[in-house]
């Protein structure tokens, strides 16, 4: 690991409450220099995260959901899977002046240059939505619950794409866990699950290497015998994932099935984002529970004072951390990491019914009657 200059707070944020985070310098320096920002969901405290380099401070800004987990971001279009529903935002740069001129801020000239405003909610039911993607278009998320992948659908709750061969019948009860998703070529490809099992809740029998990915196209078992596998992506040719349930981040050999580590962290490792040669990885603070426990990761770390939770940048090509934000309060499970490259400070406004009620999207022909001085 790098030597880093000794952690800083993150500057307070009108939203915080009771979270608390401290980071390496080096975080902000980093988003600085790629010109992005990170989102990060934590159900657990029912937040969405945004870090984003403040001056060279990282400032850590929440939003309040209900169980956010999943994310998904195309474009100008941003998506989070709640308890009941999906909520998707879209890119509204003109409300930005907005932002900057808000009582919550000092008045600083072009401050943000994005802000995500809620254009459609999709209401599933209880499905347990874990890792979501944008695919041609279509926003595909994995149904934990049903053991299926699905998207939106215009009446029902969910419409089915695609279930694990061992799933016989579409029913509730989480029976392998299917938690993450890889897409590769325009197509979702890859799947990770907890276990090979078709029973209600069948997965915790083996939950200490019982994962496994799934190939969707063959529905080929590519690799067994993953410690609570998360998080699989698809990168330069290697598909890379998390081994949970051992604090870790690796790549799998598609032929062989061979999952190789690459880093280990003192987290149970879940969200992956990369931006060029660097992977942000979600580690989050398991205690002890019938879920967690007997995985390598409570074993190796026995007391729970030495597992942590935030968000840790580890360069791939090295095998280095280069810098960390690490919550120590409020915030014990990540979910979703997502880089927002070409974003610096961006905002989402879904608590604001004066920004929301009053700022309008419109197409160009009805724009042509607006007149000029409403158009800001």
């Amino acid at each position: 690991m790098s030597n880093f200059d000794p952690p800083a707070a993150s500057p307070a944020d009108p939203s915080t409450g009771p979270l608390r985070s401290v980071h390496t310098t080096s975080f902000p320096e980093i988003l600085a220099k790629l010109g992005a920002s990170v989102l990060v969901t934590t159900y657990q405290a029912g937040k969405l995260v945004i870090l984003r380099n403040d001056a060279g401070v990282l400032n850590t800004h929440f939003r309040n959901f209900s169980k956010p987990m999943g994310l998904a971001v195309h474009g100008e279009r941003l998506a989070v899977g709640c308890s009941v529903d999906v909520w998707e935002f879209h890119n509204v740069p003109a409300v930005c002046p907005k932002l900057d001129a808000s009582d919550d801020y000092p008045a600083v000239e072009a401050r943000h240059d994005a802000c995500f405003l809620p254009r459609r909610c999709h209401t599933t039911g209880d499905v347990q939505i874990h890792e979501m993607e944008f695919v041609d278009g279509e926003l595909v998320f994995v149904n934990t619950a049903f053991s299926c992948l699905a998207r939106r659908s215009e009446a029902n709750s969910f419409e089915l794409i695609w279930r694990p061969s061992f799933i016989k019948q579409l029913s509730p009860g989480d029976h392998c866990h299917l938690n993450g998703m890889a897409s590769r070529d325009g197509s979702v490809r890859y799947v990770t699950a907890l276990g090979v099992t078709d029973e209600p809740g069948g997965w915790r029998a083996t939950k200490r290497d019982g994962g496994v990915l799934i190939d969707v196209e063959s529905q080929e078992i590519i690799a067994h015998g993953l410690s609570m596998p998360h998080s699989p992506r698809w990168r330069n040719g290697r598909l890379w994932l998390l081994e949970s349930g051992d604090g870790s981040i690796g790549t799998v050999d598609l032929q062989t099935g061979k999952y190789e580590s690459v880093a280990r962290f003192r987290g149970f490792t879940r969200g992956l984002s990369f931006l060029g040669p660097l992977a942000f990885v979600g580690l989050s603070q398991v205690r002890e529970s019938a879920v967690f426990s007997g995985i390598p990761l409570v074993e190796r770390l026995e007391n729970a004072e030495d597992r942590t939770s935030g968000v840790w940048v580890l360069n791939v090509e090295t095998g280095e951390t280069i810098a960390f934000c690490r919550f120590e309060q409020g915030v014990q499970e990540i979910f979703a990491v997502e880089v927002l490259p070409g974003v610096r400070f961006p905002d989402l406004v879904n608590h604001d019914a004066e920004i929301v009620g009053h700022s309008y999207v419109l197409g160009d022909d009805a724009l042509a009657d607006v007149p000029d001085e409403l158009r800001s």
